[in-house]
Parts: structure tokens; sequence; C-alpha cells
């Protein structure tokens, strides 16, 4: 039996579709900028912040699998603009930018249910996701499933992504948790199934419209049609 559930988000529990190429992306963005006192095209803009996202990655040099936080990058395009923003400013500036790039965004069919029941039993429930927490908190509020959750842990505050076992090890050293009591759940073949295998958990692959196209998984448990109600099973 297992007392604490740990996820993926994006793909596992969270369907969502964004796209950050567009023309009209980086205007909007841009015109936000200039509005802010950093006088951007959306080109420059752009190059500026691949840029920057490129050196903060290189600078990472502690792991295989770099994260970082990304509020350092919005942070800099406003200083190479002689523009010294507040963390409003800046908070604020993250969350147009997942505004603007997001097409969709939504809970698979039976997560709320799924939470539900966990907690009805008295299960521990984590997240562990690559990503940026300033855009996943606002997500699981808006999604309603924020307070279902006994702790978040983003890739990017620890600037490592799964699947290195050390951010694993991070949730679980911090939340003092048994293994063996423990369980993952996520929806990708490298990411989840084999990182929760080097971080010694139990893992559940479910394989849904984000996931790879493949056809064998290194996890104990699986699911290929997607249903998150089949979790229950392993409660």
């Amino acid at each position: 039996m297992y007392k604490n559930f740990i996820f993926d988000l994006y793909g596992t529990l969270v369907d969502i579709k964004t796209n950050e190429s567009r023309k009209a992306f980086w205007e909007k963005l841009a015109l936000f900028y200039s509005y802010n006192g950093a006088a951007y095209n959306y080109s420059e803009l752009k190059k500026t912040y691949l840029k920057e996202v490129k050196e903060e990655l290189k600078a990472n040099t502690k792991t295989k699998y770099p994260d970082i936080r990304l509020s350092l990058v919005f942070e800099k395009l406003y200083e190479n603009k002689g523009v010294k923003a507040d963390k409003e400013t800046v908070n604020q500036t993250m969350k147009l930018f997942r505004v603007l790039s997001v097409d969709y965004i939504r809970l698979y069919p039976g997560v709320i249910e799924l939470l539900k029941e966990l907690k009805s039993k008295d299960r521990k429930v984590f997240m562990l996701s690559n990503g940026q927490r300033e855009f996943t908190v606002p997500e699981l509020k808006l999604l309603g499933i924020y307070n279902y959750f006994d702790g978040l842990y983003s890739s990017s505050d620890i600037e490592i992504c799964k699947p290195d076992k050390a951010f694993f090890d991070y949730l679980i050293e911090k939340e003092r948790l048994n293994r063996q009591e423990t369980i993952f759940i996520g929806n990708d073949d490298k990411c989840d199934a084999e990182g929760s295998a080097a971080a010694s958990l139990d893992c559940v692959y479910i394989h849904s419209n984000l996931s790879r196209n493949v056809t064998e998984v290194n996890s104990k448990y699986q699911i290929w049609d997607g249903d998150v109600n089949k979790i229950i099973n392993y409660i």
C-alpha cells in the first residue's frame, strides 16, 4: 500500500498546448516591455531572450539536466535596456509570457475525482514537475486543484530537471518520505519512468496525448489508455 503519491503535472494531470514561436506572441511581449520602459521590437526581444536562456543553461554545470529560474532572464531583459524592474513587474511579465503562449490548458477527465479519493484516504499528494513555479502555481489554482497538494516542487526551485535522481531525492528528503511507501505517476518514459527508477521509487507510467511515441516502458505499473481513474487501483 502506498501512502505518498508524487505526480508529474503536464501530460499527467494537466493537458496543455503552448506555442512560443508566433510573431504575434513576441510583438505583444515586446509591447509590454516597452510600456515598462524597456523598448524592444519583437525580433530583438526574441533573439535576446533565447540568448539569455542559453547562457543561463550553459552556466548551470551541476547536472546533465539543467533548469534555470526564468525570472532572472526576464529581469535581465529589463536591465539590458537600463530598467531596474521590481519583483512585481518581473512576475507580471512572466504571467503575460505564459498567458500569451498557452493555446489551451485543462485537466484530464477524472483528475479531481482521483485527487479527492486520495485525500479522503489520507494519502499525501505531491507535485514534481519540470517547469517554473511562477507558471505552475497560478495554473493549479486556475484549474481548481492547488489545495489537494501537500507539497509542490518545480525544477526551477533547484535548477535540476527530471530525470536526474537528485530532483526526486530533493523532494523525498525534504518531506522525509519512505521510498517503499511512495509511488510516482508520470507520462514520460525517460523523465518520469527512468528518473523515478533511478531514485528507487515505484512508478505508474500513464500514456497520454503528450507522451512520446513509445510502446515499451520500464515501469512497474503501466496505463496505456490515458485513463487517470485507473490510478485509484494503486491506493
